[in-house]
């Protein structure tokens, strides 16, 4: 039986497929709420009795917080673990839904079908592209298509609290040779895409202090230092006239792009006008002689979150106040490690600090960046599956952002993570009338049985 067979097979069950989501989607697994705890554990129960009929060897399992259900099917060859998360945003505020977010309904809109409800797109709509998949290839074939692992988290959208220590004490159980993540997107609506690498994070708050209280500034001023003005001083030389962050050694661990991936992304249609037009503003403001994708995906940045000090409320306090706080952050790429740039700021700060002035610093908190290695045949065998199904090429892209638990299979269970998803930019997550195409949805279907019989084997 044949790999078409199977596609066939994923087009006329399409609405049964629908229907299964709608059921999961009813399920209000709200995880930041107490209140949804009953949910949280309902949605874990429908997606084990859902793997158990298709042959897999699926549990519970609990943690101090919502469970996590794990789903294996044992045969020859590599080794694939899939991870999705099951739980979803709250709702609030309900009076922007046109309709009851947890009572689903598909919806004709000017670009075609779409599935309404909170969690269609993130990420259960999603994470039963995977399922879906796995069922049309078992109802073809008699079997699951390979060696699979199903791990599916209850905690993502409230920061995933158990993950970690859930992590560390399966690590035997959870290992595999690469890990599979649906929880991205498109690069475009018709574009399918591969995240080769995720920006990590670094954060801290900090205090310059100076007098021991407020002070009247005809009294005291010109006469007594000022903590905002050292503040501001320090923090307006942090980048230079080319975009580039001061703080020494900070970028002596950025890798250069690729060059095969650079004319990808150069091949790509993005409108930098409109991306920053659709915010009111016109021209990238990062490093000078890189484009911008570069400076969303590929480059580090250092910004201020905050800043504040002194009185702010209505009218003036005429005051030279006693201290200035701020938040800085850091977007980290390639091998940038947090435990080296958050102290390498702090000396930076220290170094330009005049008398007479202290610091106070909060504990840092720092993810380092993850860069998935592409030169493993399977990124290559995935990417032409992908390419095959949507008739365009698929592109290695970059995401801006952070996806903890793509670091942690690196750091905790030392494989890659090879991240696929089908959501479109539109689809509101997060947001009221989150929706997920039905389109997405079907042809991430079809997606995933191309890249299971490429790279399963």
């Amino acid at each position: 039986m044949t790999l078409q067979a199977v596609l066939n097979r994923v087009d006329e069950t399409l609405p049964q497929a629908l229907d299964r989501l709608v059921d999961l989607l009813r399920i209000p697994s709200i995880s930041t709420d107490p209140a949804f705890k009953p949910d949280c554990a309902a949605a874990a129960d429908w997606l084990v009795k859902e793997l158990e009929s298709l042959g897999f060897t699926a549990s519970v399992r609990p943690t101090p917080g919502h469970p996590m259900v794990v789903a294996r099917h044992e045969a020859p060859g590599p080794h694939i673990l899939f991870y999705g998360h099951y739980d979803v945003q709250p709702v609030d505020p309900l009076s922007l839904w046109d309709r009851d977010p947890f009572d689903p309904a598909i919806e004709e809109t000017a670009k075609g079908a779409v599935i309404r409800a909170r969690g269609a797109s993130d990420d259960k709509g999603q994470l039963m592209t995977f399922i879906e998949a796995c069922r049309a290839c078992k109802e073809i074939h008699g079997t699951l298509p390979g060696n699979l692992t199903i791990f599916l988290e209850g905690e993502e959208e409230s920061g995933s609290p158990s993950l970690i220590p859930f992590m560390e004490s399966n690590r035997q159980e959870l290992s595999a040779d690469l890990a599979l993540i649906c929880d991205t997107g498109l690069f475009a609506d018709s574009q399918p895409a591969i995240e080769m690498m995720l920006r990590g994070l670094a954060k801290v708050e900090f205090t310059i202090k100076a007098a021991t209280k407020d002070l009247h500034s005809g009294m005291y001023g010109g006469a007594a230092i000022n903590p905002i003005r050292v503040l501001t001083r320090i923090l307006g030389g942090l980048h230079d006239d080319q975009g580039r962050v001061t703080v020494p050694g900070f970028y002596d661990d950025v890798d250069e792009l690729p060059e095969s991936v650079r004319a990808q992304w150069q091949s790509l249609t993005f409108d930098a006008g409109k991306f920053l037009g659709d915010v009111g503003l016109s021209i990238p403001a990062g490093e000078v002689n890189r484009t911008p994708l570069e400076q969303l995906w590929s480059r580090p940045t250092a910004e201020i979150n905050g800043i504040w000090g002194g009185y702010t409320g209505a009218g003036f306090k005429t005051v030279l106040p006693a201290e200035a706080s701020a938040k800085v952050s850091f977007r980290l790429v390639s091998r940038q490690d947090p435990s080296k740039i958050l102290p390498a700021f702090k000396a930076w700060i220290e170094a330009q600090l005049p008398a007479d002035c202290s610091l106070e610093w909060n504990d840092p908190i720092g993810s380092p960046a993850s860069v998935m290695e592409i030169t493993d045949p399977a990124f290559e065998a995935a990417r032409a599956a992908l390419s095959d199904e949507w008739g365009v090429p698929a592109v290695y892209t970059g995401c801006g952002g952070s996806i903890p638990i793509a670091g942690y299979f690196k750091t905790i269970l030392n494989m890659d993570a090879m991240l696929i998803g089908f959501a479109c930019d539109d689809d509101q997550i997060h947001s009221p009338n989150e929706k997920y195409d039905v389109k997405s949805f079907h042809k991430g279907i079809r997606s995933w049985v191309r890249v299971l019989d490429r790279i399963a084997k």
